[in-house]
């Protein structure tokens, strides 16, 4: 295993060993993280979430095969590249579970309380936990390319965008007025976007 395989496994086990974390914190409070596919939503934010519950299970191991494995001499560029993008990623990823506290959630939630947070990372991006993950599968893509990552890669990176869609909806009927503010002047992944 080479350098640039360690760090991409590091990076890894942080990104996904902080939502983990953040699951377990929160469920010591009483408060169930997950919730996509589950409870009293209408039949296609169902889909829509459990496509996307399928798709990140599966990319996990994907990636980390494609670590493993990938035995290309790419440039060092896109190795580097890539890496950067992954460390973004992480770095989007823990702002956002930080700054949203306890409202935080993968999934609508069908019948929690949560806050509309607009501080921090979320005065940049409406949506910078699921830019984290997007940043960290091409960051993982661009270092360890192959086809079935690609595949999956795209897959897992438009569930999430279906997701924010539906989010959206749910969100402009909870808060109103105030979510539509913020809309107008935060862009849906970053400032323009």
């Amino acid at each position: 295993m080479n350098n640039t395989q360690l760090l991409a496994l590091l990076l890894l086990v942080v990104f996904y060993g902080a939502y983990y974390k953040k699951t377990l914190l929160q469920k010591k409070k009483g408060i169930k993280t997950n919730q996509l596919g589950i409870g009293n939503k209408n039949q296609r934010t169902i889909r829509v979430e459990k496509g996307l519950r399928i798709a990140s299970m599966i990319i996990v191991p994907i990636e980390v095969i494609s670590i493993l494995y990938n035995q290309s001499q790419e440039q060092l560029f896109f190795k580097n590249l890539g890496l950067i993008l992954i460390g973004l990623g992480v770095v989007f990823f823990c702002m956002a579970m930080w700054h949203m506290r306890d409202s935080w959630r993968a999934g609508i939630p069908a019948t929690d309380q949560t806050e509309l947070v607009t501080t921090g990372i979320y005065k940049w991006s409406r949506n910078p936990a699921l830019l984290g993950f997007d940043l960290t599968y091409i960051g993982v893509l661009i270092a360890f390319y192959n086809p079935v990552l690609l595949v999956v890669t795209i897959w897992v990176m438009v569930m999430m965008h279906l997701q924010i869609i539906e989010e959206e909806k749910f969100l402009k009927l909870v808060f109103k007025e105030a979510y539509e503010v913020y809309c107008q002047r935060t862009g849906r992944y970053l400032w323009l976007v």
